[in-house]
């Protein structure tokens, strides 16, 4: 608070008892008051004047300031009501009871959508864990009825099953602590895991998979979590490969506390300018704009995101039309995060 907009504000207090004090001095003067008398009484109207401003601009200029820097070093600003102290002056006082009252009235709007949102969160995992009952169906007929016609009704319900997976993962996405457990885990069978998710859409479209340099590490980390991202980043690597010579290259380093999951392609590759964009939701890029290529810029969104609450570390590099390497860096500690 400026103590020059403080008086602008005071203007009218000033000016008031000015003019106040302009009729009583032309008053004593009718009465042939002693100018002595009339000038201590201007002295002391004034002296009372002064220090009732000053008083007041101190008392007001330190809670304000105490109260900007209290917001300045809030991260929840919305709790300022909470922690400020209340002020010995009126207009302070009201303040603080709207502040209360405004942080208590968007405390429960905020409840209110957190509920709505928490129960279509609910809905949205019934629901996905229905759907899977009459996929698993389908597939059982399938099996027991293989031709041309069901084995491409098996691969549409591959995909099915996948998107609904990403589905349930990305409801899931916002609260991961309440849905994982970090443990020691052989990195080799996590890696074999999303393989075999993705056994059949490998075989179909003649993709060979590289194990050669995969070490037998174990690392910390949620392997249903771990399973998911990996089998995103395999998904990738067959939608954008290549149409001959379809290859992916999975091999693991260890680093100092850390084990580095290299999942290297030869497909199309990503342009150098959208690098750097690739984990942002719903960017798909030049490639997600290829005839007969949807992208919804979900899969690796989700995977940053999983990566970033699971304390993995993951990398992109990428050259158009060489192919693309992604990097999972996993902790050999509990205690270590990336």
């Amino acid at each position: 608070m400026r103590f020059r907009d403080y008086i602008k504000e005071k203007m009218v207090l000033i000016i008031g008892t000015i003019l106040a004090l302009v009729s009583v001095e032309i008053l004593l003067l009718a009465y042939n008051i002693s100018i002595l008398i009339r000038v201590y009484c201007a002295f002391i109207i004034i002296f009372i004047l002064v220090l009732a401003i000053l008083i007041e601009y101190k008392k007001k200029k330190d809670y304000y300031n105490e109260l900007i820097k209290n917001m300045e070093d809030l991260k929840e600003k919305y709790l300022i009501s909470e922690i400020i102290k209340t002020p010995n002056f009126i207009e302070g006082k009201i303040l603080k009871d709207i502040l209360q009252d405004t942080g208590k009235s968007m405390l429960e709007n905020v409840n209110y959508y957190k509920n709505i949102q928490e129960d279509y969160k609910e809905y949205i995992e019934l629901w996905i864990h229905e759907i899977k009952i009459p996929i698993a169906a389908s597939k059982m007929i399938i099996e027991n009825n293989k031709n041309e016609v069901t084995k491409s009704i098996d691969e549409e319900l591959d995909k099915v099953e996948n998107y609904t997976e990403q589905a349930l993962f990305y409801a899931r996405s916002n609260a991961v602590e309440k849905d994982y457990i970090i443990n020691k885990t052989n990195l080799k069978e996590i890696v074999n895991g999303a393989i075999l998710k993705n056994k059949t859409t490998l075989l179909n479209e003649k993709v060979s998979i590289e194990l050669s340099n995969l070490k037998d590490e174990e690392v910390y980390t949620d392997s249903k979590w771990a399973v998911f991202i990996i089998n995103q980043i395999i998904q990738n690597a067959i939608k954008y490969s290549k149409k001959e010579n379809k290859k992916i290259e999975i091999s693991s380093q260890e680093k100092n506390d850390k084990v580095i999951l290299y999942i290297k392609d030869n497909g199309i590759g990503i342009k150098k300018g959208e690098i750097t964009r690739v984990f942002e939701r719903g960017f798909t890029g030049e490639n997600g704009r290829i005839i007969g290529q949807k992208s919804t810029g979900i899969g690796l969104y989700l995977c940053k995101k999983l990566c970033d609450r699971l304390g993995l570390g993951i990398e992109l590099n990428s050259e158009k039309d060489k192919g693309t390497e992604v990097r999972i860096i996993f902790p050999k500690s509990s205690y270590t995060n990336f």
